[in-house]
């Protein structure tokens, strides 16, 4: 990429669950992608990702459950998103 930018994304703009913004991304530079990623991918090898293999997540399946009303209160004490870890 080069360190030029081509359009400007405003980072209050939220993406939606399970879709990535795309166009944002493509707009960042080395440096922002740099400074927003996780630490401990700065190790990784330089032909890491020449290497990676793209693999697909089996599907998912919907269930019910049934649970005590102080364990679901447990898990909605951890806050938004208790329901997909």
């Amino acid at each position: 990429m080069s360190g030029k930018r081509t359009s400007v994304i405003h980072s209050s703009s939220r993406p939606t669950r399970g879709r990535a913004n795309l166009e944002r991304l493509r707009s960042q530079t080395e440096e922002e992608i740099a400074a927003t990623s996780p630490s401990d991918l700065g190790n990784l090898p330089g032909d890491f990702w020449e290497r990676a293999i793209i693999v697909t997540p089996p599907a998912k399946e919907a269930i019910s459950l049934r649970v005590d009303q102080n364990v679901l209160a447990w898990f909605r004490a951890g806050g938004a998103g208790y329901q997909f870890p």
